[in-house]
This record gives structure tokens, C-alpha cells and sequence, in this order.
């Protein structure tokens, strides 16, 4: 038995779970469709609701081959809920997750993909603000294109915006998911069209190196590399495909390139890419990338998350539902760092990935080595100061061994008055 939403449509089956809410299986007037069911607490915002129903018309009107189109947006009672296209196949994290890294032409082929949405979405005036692998969908059912990559679709547009309301955001939090988050909304500026082009770099640079660029340990950490530290060249990358990254990469929005001319560009570097392999970088470890003083504890979870992915096969979740890596939560709440954090670096400071087996000084794995040694040479210093501490004891206990031979009233280094004879 299905669950009624509004009077067209029945949810079937869970297929995902996120911070935002639940993903059905479900059935249309037009036949099957993804049913994105806000959280509770969401649909009882009256604010929430009102803009809800403002932003029906635009997000409808949004059509383009690389979007995962939005069928209808239904408030029914205490449901608010997105009906949206169902594509078959996977989502972008889960393929990352499988392969680590992608071939250069696979990862630019999937960037380009995204970058068409991005174009048509910022041509409507619409900023999706929450760009990230989790949100790109790859189609299993349509023939593959460059590098052998399927074609990517960009979800969820809408979502950040609807659930970033005055009520919700006040000054001292960010709206976003911190690894791919342009360093002026860590400053507190309105987002435009440039914020989702700078995750869309962050995402093709994670998708050739296997890590994003300043991601790892609590999210104010990564909030701070945003704004402070400048991106490292990946090793292997050709000259042009970099240069683009690095540019994207910008912390000046104005420096970035539109979503158009990024697709543009990166289409004309896929010939030279054929046939590139993956890059051989070592991973960083998340593990070892926690900041070396005490952070703030991190914002709890939204309900709703961590739940199982649905069984059914071939249906993509639209919202991932497998446990959250916490710097990769969807639309956490985040503190944002003071002036004083954000001075803690510079724009000319990097953390430089390397080519496998090619130390980086500086990397998580550097930094525990060196705590390694810094253990053994205070363990040496300490076994030492107790050497030289267990010598002057000795030393002292031998003199006053020696005193306690002498007449009373006899001190060390004075000679005793002998009488004179007669």
C-alpha cells in the first residue's frame, strides 16, 4: 500500500535519506518519479512554506537534458514535498568511492556535463549552492559519452535555497557543505553564480586526485583553508586542465569563469586527454588532518540521517543514503570562523599533493612522523635529565656518607683545631 502525496502522486519505496529529508519511489500521472519529502520540522516553518510555493515556477520552468527535472512541488497539509525525474544508475560519490579516482577524460567529460546545467540554471537566475558529488546522478541507461563517462545530471537545485530562510540562517551560520564551499560565503557574502562554479572545480579536482583541495579534519578548519590557502598543482595534470582549475579556484569570484565558458573549455582539452590513466597521488588521510588545537564541537546531525540506501536495483537515491561523512553533510549549519581564525594562514601557503612514494612536508603523514620523533627525542632528554638527576643523588649520598664519620660539630672542607703541645 502506497503513501498518498497530494492527489496525484504515491510514494513506494524509500530510496535515500539526507539532512533534507527522504526520497520515495514513486508513481505520477506521467508514470515513475522521485518523491523528495522535506523533514517535518521543515514543512512546520510557515516561512519555509511560503517560499516553498514561491519558488515552484522557477524550479518547473528549469529544463535542460542535464538537469534532473522538477516535475511538481506539493504542500499537502504538514508535507512539503519535490516530485522530480528518476534517473537510473548512480550517483557521482558512490562511482568515487568504487574507483577513488577517475581517468583526466572521464572526470572532465562528468565536469562538463554539469557545467551545461550549471549555465542553463544561471541563465534562469537560479544559484544551486550545494554543488558536490552526491548531487550529480550518472546515467547507466543512455550511451556513454568522452572518456567512456555516462552522462552526469545535477539534482537538488532549489533545496539549499528553500532551507536557508532568515529564520534559519542567522549571521553566524553557513548554509552549505564545507569541503566545496566558495571562500565568500565563509565570509558571509551572498551567494551568486560564481560559489557553484568554484565547487565544480572543487569536484573535478577531487575527482583526478581523490581527495577535495581543502577538505579534511573539523569543518571550521576547512572553512578556514577556503579563505586562506592557496590550492596546490595536483602532479600529472596537463598545463591548460589546471590552469583552468586554478582559476576556478579563484578567490576573487570575479576571476572565475561563467558555467558556459568552463563546459566550452573543457570540451575542446577531452581529445588530448584520451587514454590519460588516473593519477598516481597519494591520498590524504582525514584521519591525521585534524587541527592540532581543541575545535568547537560540530553541529549535531539532522534527523533523519544515516539511514540504509534502498534495495530496489537501479534506482538512484537522490540523496544518498549511506552513513554521512561529517565534512560532507548536506546543508549542515556551521559556525563561521572569526577574524582571528581566518588570519591563521596566508594566501600564498598550500598544502602540496605529491606523486606516490614523494614526500610532502607539511602533509598529515609528515606531521604524525614528526610527532613520532618529537616523542622519541623528549624520551631520550627525559631519560638523561633522570640519568643526570640519579647521578648528583648518588654523588651526594656518597658525601654525606663521608661526613658521617667525622666529630660533631665538624663541617665538610673545614680542618678540625688540633691543641698545641706543650
Amino acid at each position: 500500500m502506497g503513501r498518498k502525496i497530494g492527489g496525484q502522486y504515491t510514494a513506494h519505496q524509500i530510496l535515500g535519506r539526507g539532512s533534507a529529508g527522504t526520497v520515495w519511489l514513486g508513481d505520477g500521472p506521467r508514470g515513475p518519479v522521485a518523491i523528495k519529502l522535506l523533514r517535518e520540522d521543515l514543512a512546520g516553518d510557515q516561512e519555509l512554506v511560503t517560499r516553498f510555493v514561491r519558488e515552484r515556477d522557477v524550479l518547473l520552468s528549469l529544463s535542460h537534458p542535464r538537469v534532473v527535472g522538477v516535475h511538481d512541488l506539493v504542500v499537502d497539509g504538514t508535507e512539503l514535498a519535490l516530485v522530480m525525474d528518476l534517473v537510473r544508475g548512480t550517483d557521482l560519490r558512490t562511482r568515487l568511492e568504487r574507483d577513488r579516482r577517475l581517468a583526466p577524460a572521464t572526470a572532465v567529460a562528468v565536469v562538463a556535463d554539469v557545467a551545461d546545467a550549471l549555465a542553463e540554471a544561471h541563465r534562469a537566475g537560479v544559484v544551486h549552492r550545494d554543488v558536490k558529488p552526491e548531487n550529480v546522478l550518472l546515467d547507466s541507461q543512455a550511451a556513454p559519452g568522452p572518456g567512456d563517462a555516462p552522462p552526469a545530471l545535477l539534482t537538488d537545485f532549489g533545496v539549499a535555497k528553500l532551507i536557508d530562510s532568515p529564520s534559519r540562517s542567522r549571521a553566524s551560520r553557513i548554509i552549505g557543505t564545507p569541503d566545496y564551499l566558495a571562500p565568500e560565503l565563509v565570509e558571509g557574502l551572498p551567494p551568486r553564480a560564481s560559489v557553484d562554479i568554484y565547487a565544480l572545480a572543487t569536484v573535478l579536482y577531487e575527482l583526478l586526485a581523490g581527495f577535495t583541495p581543502f577538505g579534511g579534519g573539523h569543518p571550521g578548519a576547512v572553512l578556514r583553508r577556503h579563505v586562506t590557502e592557496a590550492v596546490a598543482p595536483l602532479p600529472g595534470v596537463p598545463d591548460e586542465l589546471w590552469r583552468l582549475i586554478h582559476q576556478c579556484l579563484a578567490k576573487a569570484p570575479a576571476s572565475r569563469l561563467r558555467a558556459a565558458e568552463l563546459s566550452t573549455r573543457l570540451r575542446e582539452m577531452l581529445p588530448e586527454l584520451e587514454g590519460m590513466p588516473p593519477l598516481d597521488i597519494d591520498d590524504l588521510d582525514p584521519a591525521l588532518e585534524a587541527p592540532a588545537e581543541p575545535a568547537p564541537a560540530p553541529v549535531a546531525p539532522a534527523p533523519g540521517e544515516a539511514a540504509p540506501r534502498g534495495e530496489r536495483p537501479g534506482a538512484v537515491s537522490l540523496v544518498p543514503g549511506h552513513a554521512p561523512d561529517s565534512n560532507r553533510d548536506t546543508h549542515t549549519s556551521m559556525r563561521v570562523p572569526g577574524a582571528d581564525e581566518l588570519a591563521g594562514g596566508a594566501h600564498g601557503t598550500a598544502r602540496t599533493p605529491r606523486a606516490s612514494g614523494q614526500q610532502r612536508p607539511g602533509s598529515a603523514r609528515h606531521r604524525a612522523a614528526e610527532l613520532r620523533r618529537r616523542r622519541v627525542r623528549l624520551g631520550v632528554v627525559a631519560a638523561v635529565l633522570v640519568a643526570l638527576g640519579l647521578g648528583s643523588w648518588m654523588a651526594f649520598g656518597e658525601k654525606e656518607d663521608e661526613g658521617a664519620g667525622r666529630p660533631a660539630g665538624v663541617e665538610q672542607g673545614v680542618r678540625p683545631s688540633v691543641p698545641a703541645r706543650g
